[in-house]
């Protein structure tokens, strides 16, 4: 009798009904945070969810029946996601990786599973979720592992370099006048020019390790920007190229420390400098400096017609020793957004590729202070 209880609790295989259970499963991965594509023995995609669909901008009937070469060559998909879909295929399907990760256009980072072979009875399976989160907290981790390296080498530098760079600097100047009679004054200026770039490099060091706190003193952001024109103009000049000063409408004032703001003003017209240098046409190089108020805050902008950026280059753009220069050290544009947060302030930066960039600096106007 208990036996006959025991099973008639038991629900019989041919009770299941399947058409509920793929009900039932297409809407739990409807619901989950991954993106799925499933792929059949003959490459067709037989199954599709939201968030994958939501991922290609992408309306899920246009995807109906489509294969990897139909996505790939799909009048609706953009250039940057055919890109992306046809670097997950080579990585995953034509070199067999079961995970794959990347970063869209838009700068989220997104980690691509793969499941293929004998258990998918030849159907490909992948699965797309986005790991932004983990990059940054993995960034800040290698960001303050390189900042206690910094540290100790910086002081390490200052010590065992600077001393000898200034002894050597000070004789190259006693010979200056020998040299000179010679004819090969030249000489002396490859080698002071070379001592000061190396002491350069030295001091952005120094500054990156340890940012001095800011000495606040109020200044009007119009006589500002008119003090960085005048140390930047002849450098800019020489170059072929222009610099223009938007004025205020209105003066605005701000309480920073002056010497600092310098700095990361000075470095980013340098920035701009190389940048429209580079291009590879005719333009006239074109620098332009101005300023506006926005609410309880001024914004500097510092914007250039040079070559741009993509959206790789910007995501890595505040990080230390990232740099696209080929003698550059990867400090400048980390330290200035050092300063400028340090001020309360942030940096923001967009940008075109061959139509120039924009760095615009926030930063906290002086309470009851206008002109």
């Amino acid at each position: 009798m208990l036996h006959e209880i025991h099973e008639s609790r038991l629900l019989s295989p041919r009770s299941f009904q399947a058409g509920l259970l793929d009900s039932t499963y297409e809407n739990v991965l409807e619901h989950i945070d991954c993106g799925v594509m499933l792929f059949d023995e003959e490459g067709v995609l037989t199954f599709v969810n939201a968030r994958a669909y939501g991922m290609l901008e992408l309306q899920r009937y246009t995807l109906a029946g489509c294969t990897v070469v139909d996505l790939l060559t799909h009048l609706s998909l953009s250039r940057i996601k055919k890109r992306q879909l046809l670097h997950i295929y080579r990585e995953t399907v034509y070199k067999g990786k079961t995970m794959y990760e990347f970063m869209d256009e838009y700068g989220r980072y997104w980690e691509v599973n793969a499941s293929f072979g004998g258990d998918m009875n030849g159907s490909y399976l992948f699965t797309f979720k986005e790991i932004s989160d983990y990059k940054k907290i993995e960034q800040t981790a290698y960001q303050n592992d390189n900042l206690a390296m910094l540290g100790k080498l910086s002081a390490s530098i200052a010590h065992e370099i600077r001393n000898p760079l200034t002894a050597i600097r000070g004789f190259i100047q006693l010979l200056r006048p020998h040299l000179q009679g010679l004819g090969k004054e030249e000489y002396a200026k490859i080698i002071l020019a070379e001592i000061d770039r190396a002491n350069d490099i030295i001091h952005e060091f120094l500054s990156s390790s340890k940012p001095s706190s800011p000495q606040a003193g109020i200044i009007s952001v119009s006589a500002l920007m008119k003090e960085v024109i005048l140390l930047t103009e002849s450098e800019v000049l020489m170059k072929g190229c222009q610099i223009v000063l938007n004025a205020l409408a209105s003066d605005l004032y701000i309480s920073v420390d002056v010497k600092q703001i310098k700095q990361v003003l000075i470095n980013m017209i340098r920035n701009a400098l190389e940048a429209v240098s580079d291009r590879l046409d005719d333009i006239t190089g074109r620098i332009e400096l101005g300023a506006y108020r926005e609410g309880g805050e001024v914004r500097i902008i510092v914007s250039d017609n040079g070559k741009g950026m993509d959206v790789c280059t910007m995501s890595h753009l505040f990080n230390q020793f990232f740099t696209t220069k080929e003698n550059g050290t990867g400090l400048g544009l980390s330290v200035s957004d050092r300063i400028i947060k340090n001020h309360g302030g942030r940096i923001s930066v967009s940008s075109r590729i061959n139509e120039g960039t924009s760095f615009v600096i926030s930063l906290p106007l002086t309470p009851g202070l206008t002109a």
